[in-house]
């Protein structure tokens, strides 16, 4: 570097950069350019070349560095500065490496392709294969900035280009990436694929189209490294979150091959579990039916169910994970007929584990389930099912009841609502949705005791706990003012007005605020 770059003291430069970096907030272009006209870029870079070894010089620079590019005026910088970024991402450092990876961010947010050609950059100073050798090799946050370039970079059609090449023998093609590095450098890539599907419906449509989702799939069969598998089995339940996803994985194997790690009871209960809960979100969409035969939607359900008919109280973990799952796909309407329509009803797991208080972590599970399953994620005109599924949800729950101690389903609402904080949570939920139906208004209000505790001031502290109340109370509020049977009658009136003031009250200002009095006594004296 030139002499007068050279800095022979450094210790001004690290005091302001410690400064620059460590100030709070967002920085200004104008912030920007006030420091580097004091200490220019290459003044920097020299520094960090040359003094490295110095203690404090090289993380205090890199931070420095990350929030000037992270601003307009230094980003407009970097085009210049390419040969530096191409070094950095070579840099034996992990810091320096993962600052270089976020630079190649900054440039590609930063630069729109019409006016500075980014894809064009990246391409010149041969930029994509060493974010590549950075996801592969570099520690979990260089990996993670690499990743999140790729991303940046795959959101553009010439960025596409690069990182989907057209020739499938590229050695940058991530097929070929994945085939040839160690199990953590492929667990790396899938978790790219998946970062680089979320992108958008176009990008996955090229994933899709190209077979690298079959990647994902193969890794799942090799059952040679459990953990390898659990990481692979944790990126398909992202997978499945993706909005635009159900689309692109219903023409793939997935669902089979859930099924088919459901029902080996070989398999460790955690690779269970997590098969379980992939499936349950990949099918709780209202879009599901759309695009999966339901054949394989009842497959699923079926294999589900046999499970916890076997499980009982074996597998505590895996049992929650079961019930979850058929919460996830109870919470579309469809799902949830089909969880009441099955024969025999795979709900009655639900139903029967939410009002057992044998195994704690088995109720609040099934609660919430069965939360899902009443209505209460859906809006309004969605919460009541077919008349054939209302008939059996309202014969289940009967039917538990009447096995129990308490006889009605209003003594095991009760029930549910006298213990601890989490427990009631998940039964505020239950009722929310459940209150829809005229039999179960009549059970709440045949029950003082549950108006009470659901319109006491006093009875959660939590904002979750207090929203949750909120919501139901406002939801019985609504479906009592709703039937002019119950709203004229007269000994129903105290409840309407519990109802009504708990409701204007909302969650949030349930206790009545108390004014501070002025206190009058006599003084002490000395």
């Amino acid at each position: 570097m030139a002499e007068e770059y050279t800095l022979v003291d450094p210790t001004l430069l690290l005091r302001d950069a410690s400064d620059f970096a460590h100030l709070p907030g967002v920085h200004s272009d104008a912030s920007a350019k006030a420091f580097l006209d004091r200490f220019p870029l290459p003044v920097i870079i020299n520094v960090l070349q040359t003094k490295a070894d110095v203690p404090g010089v090289e993380s205090t620079l890199v931070a420095c560095l990350e929030r000037i590019f992270s601003t307009k005026h230094g980003a407009s910088l970097i085009p210049q500065y390419m040969p530096f970024v191409q070094v950095g991402l070579r840099a034996d450092s992990q810091v320096v490496r993962c600052l270089a990876c976020k630079t190649v961010s900054c440039l590609i947010e930063s630069f729109d392709e019409k006016t500075v050609p980014a894809a064009q950059l990246i391409v010149e100073y041969d930029i994509y294969p060493l974010l590549l050798d950075c996801l592969i090799n570099g520690n979990e946050h260089v990996a993670t900035a690499s990743m999140e370039a790729i991303k940046n970079l795959a959101d553009s059609s010439k960025g596409m280009e690069i990182v989907f090449p057209a020739n499938d023998n590229e050695a940058t093609h991530l097929r070929n990436l994945a085939t040839q590095c160690s199990s953590l450098g492929r667990v790396r890539v899938l978790a790219l694929l998946v970062k680089l599907f979320s992108v958008s419906s176009s990008v996955a449509s090229v994933i899709h189209n190209s077979g690298l989702l079959n990647l994902l799939e193969t890794e799942v069969h090799n059952t040679n490294d459990t953990l390898v598998t659990l990481s692979v089995l944790e990126l398909l339940y992202e997978l499945a979150e993706i909005h635009h996803g159900t689309e692109f994985l219903s023409r793939t194997t997935l669902v089979q091959l859930l099924g088919s790690i459901i029902s080996n009871t070989s398999m460790e209960s955690i690779l269970r579990s997590r098969a379980m809960m992939i499936s349950g979100r990949l099918l709780s969409k209202e879009n599901t039916f759309m695009f999966f035969d339901e054949s394989c939607v009842k497959t699923v359900v079926s294999l589900i169910d046999e499970r916890l008919g076997s499980l009982e109280s074996q597998d505590a973990d895996e049992c929650e994970s079961a019930l979850e799952a058929l919460g996830q796909i109870g919470s579309s309407i469809h799902g949830a007929e089909l969880l009441l329509l099955s024969s025999p009803p795979t709900a009655r797991h639900v139903i029967g584990a939410a009002f057992d208080r044998q195994g704690r972590g088995r109720q609040l599970a099934a609660l919430h389930a069965l939360g899902n399953i009443s209505g209460e994620t859906r809006s309004e005109n969605m919460i009541m099912l077919n008349n054939e599924a209302e008939e059996i949800l309202q014969h289940l729950i009967y039917e538990s009841a009447s096995k129990s101690p308490k006889l009605t389903p209003s003594g095991l609402f009760l029930s549910v609502l006298q213990q601890d904080a989490e427990i009631r949570v998940a039964g505020y939920r239950v009722i929310t949705g459940l209150v829809a139906r005229s039999w179960c208004l009549m059970e709440i209000c045949s029950k003082q005791e549950i108006v009470n505790i659901i319109t006491d001031a006093r009875t959660e502290t939590t904002k979750m706990g207090m929203e949750a109340k909120y919501n139901c109370c406002k939801a019985i509020h609504w479906f009592f003012t709703s039937s002019s049977k119950l709203a004229s009658d007269p000994a129903l009136t105290g409840i309407a007005e519990k109802l009504q003031e708990a409701v204007r009250r909302g969650p949030y200002l349930a206790r009545k605020l108390q004014e501070a009095q002025p206190v009058v006594m006599t003084a002490e004296r000395f």
